[in-house]
């Protein structure tokens, strides 16, 4: 069962009041002699994360002050939630400038932590939330990140294409979707030439998992997420310090099922259509190799230049799959695909591609509105050359080591032919902030949800 970070009442929750650094010399003079003496001994300022814990006259707990600072980190209050060692609490004094739901969201943020293999020192902290509305909403979101965050967190032994369709499964079971699983060599029988050779050399067979929900006359919504449960980077392999985290090289796919399970769990109006294509980049006697010419479902031949670029060879098979049995109304890929994503945008920032101006300028406001840093990169053309092969249709990497996460949209712009579609080349990952461990996270999620919900609603 889920966590519950959020509850409808409380006889007695501990109340909690959020003060920016602007807004900390008005909140001073509002309070109490006694109150105003402990936060003055503190120094507390309003500054991010200042946490000051206010105690009765028995010395009990009845209040916890905490700083926002400028307010302008959309999971800044995750600091506290992390801090907290259980307990019921309820927010008195928010900023009247942002919308709580994004302190929702920064609460169950900090509240989760991965408990598969190690027990967690403490329960949960839970916030009330008395509005019907905002703490569905609240909870819909909270249970989908973390499920994202638990897919992305387990290691490759228990998350496998196999188990990675099991979970898929058990989403489709909770929502009353339908799964269809392509698996090994019936990847060629129906077509999936790229995604079989890319997984062909794992003990777990790759397969296309396809979840459909919802009527087909409505909107038809198409989500795409690579699902390479674990990349060794094939032949051209990987160093140590670069295959470590290598279990989260599905995290496009954690995305694209967050985004599908809030769709659901909001019955939006759309027909929902998930692609995911799992598979293990491992070595072994059946491996594909640099300069194999790969077929794909499209139809162009692909010249093989490096085996660590396999991500996007199985998102052209799916995307092309997505945009048969008509063209969808929008479509959406997530993908852990670059470092080179990273070095661009920095470890928060989730780049995303699109042709539509409409859709990028929707994505730019949601992420502002909701705090989910996002950027919009140039699919810029003339790059295309870099992707030029003399013999095949094209080469699945770039030539020379410059703008690889532009050369890796651009690769898969050549399955996509449609002007709805965005791209994100996302981290899928945290290093250690908000007092807590490095792990997963999620990273455009929220803007993306955000934009479809306007969208479909």
């Amino acid at each position: 069962m889920p966590t519950t970070y959020f509850l409808a009442a409380h006889d007695s929750p501990i109340p909690i009041d959020l003060v920016t650094s602007a807004g900390v010399k008005d909140y001073l003079a509002a309070q109490s002699e006694y109150t105003s003496e402990i936060l003055g001994s503190e120094s507390f300022g309003g500054k991010a994360g200042e946490l000051v814990r206010l105690p009765d006259m028995t010395g009990k707990l009845s209040r916890i002050v905490f700083g926002l600072g400028k307010a302008d980190d959309g999971l800044g209050l995750a600091a506290l939630s992390s801090a907290l060692k259980g307990g019921v609490y309820r927010f008195d004094f928010i900023p009247d400038d942002v919308d709580p739901a994004i302190f929702y969201a920064a609460w169950a943020d900090g509240a989760y932590k991965f408990d598969r293999y190690k027990a967690r020192p403490s329960a949960a902290p839970q916030l009330v939330i008395t509005d019907e509305a905002a703490r569905t909403t609240a909870n819909n979101l909270a249970a989908s990140v973390d499920l994202l965050r638990d897919l992305v967190n387990t290691p490759a032994q228990d998350m496998s294409p196999s188990l990675l369709q099991a979970e898929i499964q058990s989403l489709a079971d909770e929502f009353g979707a339908k799964l269809k699983p392509v698996i090994g060599d019936d990847l060629l029988d129906e077509n999936y030439p790229m995604i079989h050779a890319v997984g062909r050399a794992a003990d777990d067979e790759p397969r296309l998992l396809h979840l459909s929900w919802g009527k087909p006359g409505d909107p038809k919504l198409a989500i795409v997420g690579k699902g390479i449960t674990f990349d060794t980077g094939g032949l051209d392999l990987k160093t140590g310090g670069y295959m470590r985290l290598m279990k989260k090289d599905m995290g496009g796919s954690a995305h694209a099922i967050g985004l599908a399970r809030l769709v659901m769990a909001h019955k939006l109006p759309v027909f929902l259509n998930l692609y995911i294509p799992a598979a293990e980049n491992a070595i072994g006697a059946g491996a594909f190799r640099p300069g194999d010419i790969l077929a794909s479902r499209k139809g162009l031949t692909v010249e093989i230049d490096n085996t660590d670029a396999e991500g996007r060879l199985v998102l052209a098979d799916a995307l092309t799959r997505a945009q048969e049995d008509g063209v969808p109304d929008l479509m959406v890929d997530f993908a852990t695909l670059t470092g080179a994503a990273r070095v661009a945008m920095g470890p928060e920032v989730a780049p995303f591609y699109t042709d539509d101006d409409a859709l990028a300028e929707a994505i730019a406001t949601a992420s502002g509105r909701v705090m989910d840093p996002a950027w919009r990169m140039p699919m810029w053309m003339p790059y295309e050359s870099m992707l030029k092969s003399d013999i095949a249709d094209c080469q699945n990497s770039a030539r020379g080591p410059m703008g690889g996460s532009i050369t890796a949209a651009l690769f898969l712009k050549k399955f996509v032919e449609m002007t709805s579609w965005v791209h994100w080349d996302v981290w899928a990952w945290r290093n250690a902030k908000y007092g807590n461990a490095e792990g997963a996270a999620a990273q455009g999620l929220r803007a993306m949800f955000e934009v479809v919900k306007n969208r479909y609603s």
